[in-house]
Formats: C-alpha cells, structure tokens, sequence
C-alpha cells in the first residue's frame, strides 16, 4: 500500500481515514460488498490506495486507485476546464437623453458586436441637469436598444434609474436559430412591400413607351382607313 497521505479537507479520505465496517469497491468489472479491513488488503496487493468517493452511500463506496495519479488528473482536468472558460466582460455604452438616430444607431453596431462576442453590455443614459425631466425618453431610448438587440442579447436588467443615471443591462444569447422580434417581422414586411411596389412602378415606367407607340401606330392606321373610305 502508498505511503499514507495526510487528509487535505478539500480531498477524498482514503486508507485508513476511512471510518466503516464494510465498503462496496467500484470498478470496471463491477462492484462488491467486503468488510473494511478486506478492502485494505486488496488495495495493498495492488501497489494502490482505498479511496472513498461516495461517504453518504450505505455502504459507503470506494475504488482502488493510484490516489497521486487520481489527484494529478484531476488538478489536470480543472485546469483544462479554466482555459476553455471563456472570460465575460461588461462593456460600457453610453447615450444621452436626445440622441440623435447616426449616434445612436453607431453604438447599436457596437454593442452587436460585443455581444456576439460573448461579453455583457451595459447601457445607460446620463442626465445632465434638469435633463432629469426627459427620463421617460431615456427609459424608451433604452427599451428600444434591447429590442434592436433581441436577436443577439437578453434583458438581464430592464432600465432602472440610479441617481442620475438609468440603467439597462444585456447579457449574449447562446449560439442558435435567434427568434424575431414583431417589431422587425412587421419592419421586414414593409420594406418588402416598399421594393416590390417600386419595381413595379419601374415596370409600368419602361412600358410606357411601347404603349405609346403601339397607340400612335393604331391610330395612324384608323386615320388611313378613314382617308380611304372618303376617297
């Protein structure tokens, strides 16, 4: 058996740490019911530790492992986890009360792209003054933003005035088929609706000239008939 390792609070008991009359040992051919002092042996046969993983199981569960190589794989597996953790920033974007539609339609595009980058985005109107009196303006400039952002980002926190300035706070959405807001179903429909009465005015536009001419045609050739009666 290992040379017996000193209970780190955070760690597993194993070995002679362990407190009951019977253990059921875990492996990859099954389990087993023995008595604690059995269960010892086995582990010392093997050149390996008793490592209870399961205390509050009746009985409690252990396996026969290397408990170093155990404790190494799992430090190595945590570190591994940490690297893949992908690191969430807040990013500030700030608006006025009366911001104008270039201004504000430039940290739209801004705040798509920290968001589809992973980080959170945390919006907010400044009051200046007696500009105080316009936050029903900045609520809807920050109700508008959200909505604008539905298909990348999600309402964490809805506006909510801290002094002199009202917050709103956006986190990414996971990667997916994002859904659309009605707002921009019925914008989608309009503009569609726009381009497809235009090109059929562009249509009628270049027809118009045939017609005409078809129409001169028509009509000089009631006029020779006419002539021709006469005569």
């Amino acid at each position: 058996m290992k040379i017996e390792k000193k209970k780190d609070n955070n760690q597993y008991r194993i070995n002679e740490q362990i407190r009951a009359k019977e253990v059921r040992i875990v492996g990859d051919d099954g389990s087993t019911v023995v008595p604690l002092r059995q269960a010892l042996d086995m582990a010392r046969d093997r050149d390996e530790d008793l490592v209870l993983i399961s205390p509050n199981a009746e009985p409690p569960v252990c396996r026969i492992i290397d408990y170093s190589k155990f404790l190494y794989q799992q430090k190595k597996k945590a570190k591994e986890l940490k690297q893949k953790q992908v690191k969430v920033e807040v990013k500030e974007i700030r608006f006025g009360p009366q911001t104008d539609e270039h201004d504000y339609n430039f940290k739209l595009k801004h705040a798509q792209e920290f968001l589809t980058e992973g980080n959170k985005v945390r919006a907010h109107v400044f009051f200046r003054g007696r500009s105080i009196l316009f936050k029903e303006q900045g609520e809807v400039l920050l109700l508008r933003f959200a909505n604008d952002l539905e298909e990348c980002g999600k309402v964490e926190q809805m506006p909510k005035l801290e002094g002199k300035k009202m917050f709103l706070m956006l986190a990414p959405k996971k990667a997916g088929v994002a859904k659309k807001s009605q707002q921009k179903i019925d914008r989608e429909r309009r503009e569609a609706e726009a381009k497809e009465s235009k090109a059929t005015e562009n249509k009628e536009a270049e027809e118009t000239p045939v017609n005409g001419l078809a129409a001169n045609a028509k009509g000089f050739s009631a006029l020779a008939d006419l002539k021709f009666d006469e005569e």
